[in-house]
């Protein structure tokens, strides 16, 4: 933390011309104490100056002595004004109260927030907009709503798997609680693993990445769980078609902690109980997950969360054959303020998702299974300098174990086939700096330096271009068998030719250590995640994208058109007749090349009024070029859609 410390306070610009005063405090929801993300926060004598809540409702402004009056907003709730005497630091927390009659939107922020921010390419999600939408079997899924969103394609009719500009299924980062979730599917891919019930926020980042955020290349789907009813007892629920639900919130100490359960499980499997034929009273077909959530402040400085999830797909047919999937993931937080300046955010996290998949019976029966597990560090620093810089600092180290594949049977004849567990300690440090220069000029620059190392134990091979082993080397226990690094900037650019009207324009570059092995168009269950290594090297993509803004009518109707051209460095393909499935020497099956995509997004939101909702159009291409694979020639990714 020191160390961390003092680098803030050697970046950080001496901006002193006159003596002022910092404002800070945390912004809630009145009804039911849950921090409001993105509120914002304005000076009524100075319209230019302001900010926004951070993910955990926590704001800072900083001012010159005075009399000023503080507007806060947020959308589907009341302003609140608050006159105040500035002469010293002050903190100063707000209840919002819901607004009585609330339009859904879909990017929940101040009227003009698309205009004057400096965020592109992000579609930003809440609840209620996730009600309006209707989706397979009337089942609400965040996915299949940022399906319908530019950009965003599917990976097939009905399943949860997306492409984002032209990337790939493994290239999508998805964070629940900031744990990362590797199959988010269930029931092969019809429903997503989010419960809309628990879900307080989700944002997708397709373009102008924040440096914050490291480890796949196309994008970022961060999703927020709720916090619980700090204020009374809420109980809700629903039935399905599909599956049933229940939530349950309530405080631990009212005001102070609180907590939510929210569970979910489908029930074609109970119909089947009623079959006249055994083969179908004896087949499992479910899924569940549970949420879980708790939080607690301990004084105004200091608060810690506890959240978890857990989830699981069971098929079983006449007890002969079946395959089951599941993730867990556990997130300790703890938020500390150590100035009305300094906001600290120390977070470890647990992240586990394995399959199995058994056939026959008794004696004959056997089964394969495989598994990733994660556990995570992370550290974030906030620091707001004025009402115009912004700079966040962090480190990211994650442990990776893969169980890549165990052949087993209940004969005890049969030896079992076991792969050898793989390692690696992947690690980010970044910075980034929100600075507005003008009241029209915007700017979100940073870095982030990110590492890999491969690690024993285990028995490493090398091979050739034709795909031939050239060298076997043993390694010991953390032992590094190969090292990869390299810095990753980020920008995002906004200039507001008008109050309506802006441009816009980023570039990313992104790494990504691990790899999804598939032989499916739409991600599967069994598919294979791998690490880079000594023959696998890391994939890398850079971005460009630019757009125009425009809102009509008073802000009534958001409108945008944005374009990108995507390059992608050291993609992962496979020989003709390649075997994923228990192989020690896969490696060997793979082949490498480049890729491009790019394309053009056009989208009209009505986001005021009665009748609100947004209409799309994508055009885009994908190419990939193997040597190996067409003559060398380009050819269209799987994923390709025109």
């Amino acid at each position: 933390m020191k160390i961390f410390l003092n680098f803030l306070i050697v970046i950080i610009p001496i901006i002193a011309t006159a003596q002022k005063y910092t404002i800070s405090g945390s912004i809630k929801d009145g009804d039911n104490g849950e921090d409001l993300m993105g509120a914002v926060i304005f000076v009524k004598e100075k319209p230019s100056v302001g900010t926004q809540s951070n993910d955990y409702g926590f704001y800072s402004i900083s001012l010159e002595k005075g009399n000023y009056t503080l507007i806060y907003q947020f959308v589907g709730y009341d302003a609140f004004e608050k006159k105040i005497t500035l002469n010293q630091n002050a903190t100063l927390s707000i209840e919002l109260q819901p607004a009585k009659q609330q339009s859904v939107v879909v990017n929940a922020k101040k009227d003009n927030d698309v205009i004057s921010s400096s965020e592109m390419s992000v579609t930003k999600l809440d609840p209620k907009s996730i009600e309006t939408v209707p989706v397979l079997f009337g089942e609400k899924d965040i996915v299949k709503v940022l399906q319908m969103t530019p950009g965003v394609k599917s990976a097939g009719e009905g399943n949860a798997g997306f492409y984002v500009r032209g990337g790939a299924a493994d290239q999508n980062l998805i964070l629940l609680d900031e744990a990362p979730v590797y199959n988010a599917s269930h029931l092969l891919g019809f429903f997503s693993v989010f419960n809309s019930d628990a879900i307080k926020d989700v944002s997708l980042y397709k373009g102008g990445i924040p440096a914050e955020y490291g480890g796949r290349g196309s994008s970022v789907m961060d999703v927020k769980m709720k916090d619980g009813n700090s204020k009374h007892l809420g109980v809700s629920g629903g039935i399905g078609l599909i599956s049933s639900r229940l939530t349950i919130e309530a405080p631990i100490i009212k005001n102070k902690g609180s907590f939510i359960i929210s569970g979910r499980r489908s029930y074609a499997d109970l119909f089947l109980k009623l079959s006249k034929k055994k083969e179908l009273r004896e087949t499992s077909l479910y899924f569940y997950d549970l949420n879980l959530k708790a939080n607690y402040q301990f004084n105004n400085k200091n608060r810690l969360y506890l959240s978890g999830y857990f989830g699981r797909d069971n098929f079983g047919f006449a007890n002969f054959f079946g395959f089951g999937w599941g993730n867990a993931t556990g997130t300790i937080r703890f938020n500390h303020i150590f100035s009305d300046k300094l906001f600290s955010n120390t977070s470890l996290i647990y992240s586990n998702y394995n399959y199995s998949f058994d056939i026959g019976t008794g004696e004959n029966n056997f089964g394969l299974k495989s598994s990733i597990r994660d556990i995570n560090f992370k550290e974030d620093l906030s620091y707001f300098i004025n009402a115009n810089n912004s700079i966040k600092v962090g480190l990211n180290i994650i442990h990776h174990t893969f169980k890549p594949g165990e052949l087993y049977a209940s004969n005890p004849s049969f030896n079992p086939v076991k792969l050898g567990n793989r390692f690696a300690l992947e690690s980010g440090l970044y910075i980034q700096n929100e600075q507005k220069f003008s009241d029209k000029v915007n700017l979100n620059y940073g870095v982030r330096y990110s590492l890999f190392n491969q690690l024993g134990s285990g028995t490493v091979y090398s091979y050739d271009e034709a795909g031939d082993i050239t060298d076997t080397k043993i390694y010991t226990k953390n032992k590094i068998v190969q090292t990869y690094s390299g810095f990753e900037p980020r920008i995002s650019f906004n200039y507001q030719i008008s109050d309506s009207l802006a441009f816009k324009s980023s570039f990313n570059r992104n790494y990504q250590y691990l790899h999804l092995l598939s032989n499916t168009v739409s991600t599967s269950p069994t598919d294979l995640w791998v690490p880079s290594s000594n023959n696998v090297k890391p994939q890398i993509v850079d971005q460009f994208a630019m757009g125009l803004f425009k809102n009509f009518k008073s802000n009534m109707f958001e409108t945008s058109v944005e374009v990108y051209y995507k390059k992608l460095y050291n993609q992962i393909d496979y020989r003709d007749g390649a075997n994923l499935v228990l192989n020690d020497k896969v490696e060997g099956e793979l082949v490498y090349g480049i890729g491009k995509a790019y394309g053009a997004e056009f989208s009209i939101k009505k986001v005021k009024g009665r009748f609100t909702g947004w209409v799309s159009y994508t055009l885009s291409r994908t190419l990939r070029r193997f040597d190996a694979i067409n003559n060398g020639n380009w050819f269209a990714a799987r994923q390709d859609r025109i």
